[in-house]
């Protein structure tokens, strides 16, 4: 069983930065891989970064790429979600989540998710 709690989330204007971050309980947090989700307003949960239980490999999905960074610290039981060049189209609850199996886009694959923290981006 894990544990996840978000925190980092806030407003900020656009253009601006922010970190989020996910701490997991549990003594086999390194051997899950993890993923960041938001869900805006109407819509439906997206993908918007995954990271392999070992860090080596990660994933984005198309509209964050190059602009945020997942990592993670496993002496720390912590993932990040470094976001920069914020835009107000980002402002949605974000999500960590842990997979038992495998790095995945799909929400369904995950097993275990966080409470989720807001982030506000204004135009």
């Amino acid at each position: 069983q894990v544990q996840l709690v978000e925190s980092g989330g806030g407003l900020v204007q656009a253009g601006g930065s922010l970190r989020l971050s996910c701490a997991a309980s549990g003594r086999t947090f390194s051997t899950y891989a993890m993923g960041w989700f938001r869900q805006a307003p109407g819509k439906e949960r997206e993908f918007v970064a995954a990271i392999r239980w070992s860090g080596t490999i990660t994933y984005y999905a198309d509209s964050v790429k190059g602009r945020f960074t997942i990592s993670r610290d496993n002496a720390k039981n912590t993932v990040y979600l470094q976001m920069n060049s914020l835009k107000p189209e980002d402002t949605a609850v974000y999500y960590c989540a842990a997979d038992e199996r495998k790095m995945s886009t799909m929400r369904e694959s995950y097993n275990y998710w966080g409470q989720g923290t807001q982030v506000t981006v204004s135009s």
